[in-house]
């Protein structure tokens, strides 16, 4: 082990310490022998070998010995014992400008967070608000800080990426000539992590177009340019795609680029079976293009109703006589699972209520933190008896529009809810979820989990797995007893559609459907924008097969309270 290595290991010593509490002298002494060290002009090893590290300021018996452990065998005993104490993704964090080992230790002790983004989430919720040393302007420069730190992970969550190429073809379509232009890939299948942005036009100028692309004010490099193809990287660190075809072509390469690439191997093999062939550029019969004007006839070519992006993953799709009708956004009558000030959201009743009635929702579901969620402001029993009071006085002026009483009750560890059930009764429903002891074993997840779905008040299971996006994934659980349990006590489980966690994940959407489990969508929103992250959980619906029959926010409020009547009564 050279010396720059071996001064990286004792600094990340001196950070574990910090992380622990130890004293910060003890600390400081591993950062000032590791900078020394990284000075020496001798070789690390020969001062090993030759017993003349006692000649570095600071180095002691301690540390000679640890020194001499890295060197001769590239580990160090003393180091793993440290980084065993925690999380492996907590050391993320040091990556976000502004975030040392104090405010580290802080968020993990206090809000638990481990990795980046269980930070990003926080901010997002507003958790840092009210943590000592933190504040808004902390927490603001800390999302700016988890940016910068995700700039060359290699994934990004689908919403940023969304908001890329809209904004990319929104520019785009200033340029005369363009005739027809489409997002493709794994942003247009609703996937919920994306790596980059695949982007299809036809026009009657490509070189313009080509050269408008390159030239984005948001294209930090342009690392390929073509006559049909050229690559950029943006500021975000996101890498774009754009191919021009013609506009003859423009349907077969849509198609081809949305992928995914087992579906396409799917259709290949399917136009081969009826004596075509199919690639990006055409549907070919011997050397004769098959006319397709749009997508659409191109399925039609081959026998098959039209398939949406959303189920093109060859998990069936093509074996389909007729394509089932997918929920759209119009099918929603009602938004749930919505925070307000009175918990850790970030604003009010009324202002959520407004939000949601602009929306054109007919009803709106309430859903504070309860008591156990201190960190998030959870509601006391004063604090609910005022917002239900609240809620009598905004419903009193409304027509045609109904805010619900709701709550977030916290699965606690032994499967019960918060608030005793004369409490719970007061609610017109319940989300139940887990915000607590994530990394549990199948067998206690699936117990904890199991005793919340079938108490009497519980409506929803809220994020059902507790799962964060490139940051954390979900709790193990036996699905088939969720699935059976659900079902038999009349509970619906919760897509939730916040971008950062979209649980649950598409396929056990399609599994729970199968079962026949209810669903609904709930935006987990914390301010109003964040009510218009409902149309990344329908995304995930759509993905996962489900009609409007399969979500309770189709029913409209008589039905949906009767439903919930019919869960009480089973």
């Amino acid at each position: 082990m050279d010396k720059k290595q071996a001064a990286r290991h004792l600094e990340e010593i001196a950070m574990l310490l910090e992380l622990s509490g130890e004293n910060p002298f003890k600390a400081r002494s591993y950062t000032t022998v590791a900078r020394r060290i990284e000075q020496l002009e001798e070789d690390l090893e020969t001062l090993v070998r030759e017993k003349r590290l006692r000649e570095i300021k600071g180095v002691g018996d301690a540390l000679e010995q640890k020194i001499e452990e890295l060197v001769t065998t590239g580990d160090l005993g003393y180091l793993n014992e440290l980084r065993a104490k925690f999380p492996e993704r907590l050391f993320e964090l040091f990556r976000v400008p502004g975030l040392g080992a104090k405010r580290i230790k802080t968020l993990y002790e206090e809000l638990g967070i481990a990795s980046l983004g269980e930070l990003e989430y926080a901010c997002n919720e507003n958790r840092l608000v009210g943590l000592k040393g933190f504040g808004p302007a902390m927490q603001a420069k800390l999302l700016e800080g988890v940016a910068y730190a995700r700039r060359h992970e290699g994934l990004f969550h689908a919403h940023r990426a969304r908001r890329a190429a809209e904004a990319i073809i929104a520019q785009l379509r200033e340029v005369p000539g363009l005739i027809r232009i489409e997002t493709a890939g794994s942003l247009r299948r609703w996937k919920e992590v994306v790596k980059d942005v695949d982007i299809v036009a036809s026009c009657e100028n490509p070189e313009a177009l080509m050269q408008r692309f390159v030239e984005l004010e948001d294209v930090e490099q342009v690392t390929g340019r073509g006559s049909t193809k050229s690559s950029v990287t943006l500021r975000s660190g996101l890498a774009a795609d754009l191919r021009v075809v013609r506009d003859e072509q423009f349907p077969f390469a849509l198609a081809h680029f949305t992928g995914s690439k087992d579906h396409n191997v799917a259709m290949r093999q399917r136009a081969k079976g009826r004596g075509r062939k199919l690639n990006e550029y055409g549907l070919f019969e011997g050397d004769a293009l098959v006319p397709c004007a749009d997508e659409a006839a191109l399925f039609a070519a081959l026998d098959l109703p039209f398939i949406p992006p959303e189920m093109r993953e060859d998990m069936g799709e093509l074996d389909l006589d007729r394509t089932p009708r997918l929920v759209e956004r119009d099918d929603l009558i009602g938004v749930f699972h919505c925070h307000t000030t009175a918990s850790d959201g970030g604003a009010s009743l009324e202002q959520m209520a407004e939000a949601a009635r602009e929306r054109g929702y007919a009803y709106l579901l309430i859903a504070d933190h309860s008591q156990s969620a201190a960190y998030a402001g959870g509601l006391t029993l004063e604090d609910i008896e005022k917002q239900h009071a609240a809620i009598d006085a905004l419903n009193a002026g409304y027509g045609g529009f109904r805010v619900l009483k709701g709550i977030e009750s916290d699965i606690r560890s032994d499967g019960a809810l918060d608030y005793d059930d004369d409490v719970l009764a007061t609610f017109d429903l319940v989300i139940a979820s887990v915000h607590s002891r994530l990394n549990m074993n199948e067998r206690d997840a699936t117990e904890r989990v199991l005793r919340a779905v079938t108490h009497p008040a519980t409506v929803i299971l809220g994020h059902p797995t507790g799962r964060l996006l490139l940051s954390r994934e979900g709790y193990p659980l036996d699905w088939d007893r969720i699935f059976a349990a659900c079902v038999e006590h009349r509970t619906a489980l919760e897509i939730n559609a916040n971008p950062h966690r979209l649980d649950l994940d598409w396929r056990l959407v399609r599994r729970a459907r199968d079962h026949g489990v209810m669903l609904c969508i709930g935006p987990d929103a914390h301010d109003t924008a964040g009510l218009d992250d409902v149309q990344y959980g329908l995304g995930v619906a759509r993905k996962g097969w489900l009609g409007p029959e399969h979500l309770l926010n189709c029913l409209d409020l008589d039905a949906l309270l009767a439903w919930k009547r019919g869960g009480a009564d089973a």
